[in-house]
C-alpha cells in the first residue's frame, strides 16, 4: 500500500467525508453533502475548486456540453460525490472519464447514500 498515489491526501479527504456522513447520516440529496464537505475543506485549509467544468473535444471540435466534476482537490484529485443506494460500474466509468478529460491521476468516488460511507479509489 505504500505506493498508492496521493495516499495521505486521499486518506484526509475520505476522513472528512466520513465526518460529514457521521454528522448527517444518509438520506439527503448530493448537494447537501457537497455543501457540508465544502465547510470541512475550508475548516481544514484544503485547497479545492467546486463544480469545475472540463471541455470535451470531438474530432477537433469542442462540444457545447462540458463535464462538471463535483470537486477538484489541490489540483490533483477529482472528488465525485453520490447519494444513492449503491455505486455501480457507470459511476466508475464517469469518474474515469473525468480523469481522462482533466488529465488528473486519482479520483475518489464517494457514496453518502448507504448506512456507512462507501468509497472507491479510481486511478487513471
Amino acid at each position: 500500500m505504500k505506493n498508492l498515489i496521493y495516499k495521505d491526501e486521499a486518506y484526509k479527504i475520505i476522513g472528512l467525508c466520513m465526518e460529514v456522513h457521521n454528522q448527517l447520516g444518509k438520506g439527503f440529496n448530493e448537494v447537501v453533502y457537497a455543501d457540508a464537505l465544502e465547510i470541512e475543506l475550508i475548516d481544514n485549509n484544503i485547497a479545492y475548486s467546486r463544480e469545475t467544468k472540463f471541455a470535451i473535444s470531438y474530432k477537433g471540435n469542442t462540444l457545447p456540453h462540458k463535464y462538471k466534476a463535483d470537486f477538484i482537490i489541490d489540483d490533483k484529485i477529482i472528488l465525485e460525490l453520490k447519494a444513492i443506494e449503491a455505486l455501480n460500474s457507470a459511476h466508475v466509468k464517469q469518474t474515469l472519464n473525468y480523469l481522462a478529460v482533466s488529465k488528473l491521476k486519482l479520483g475518489l468516488l464517494i457514496n453518502f447514500g448507504d448506512e456507512s460511507l462507501k468509497y472507491k479509489r479510481i486511478v487513471l
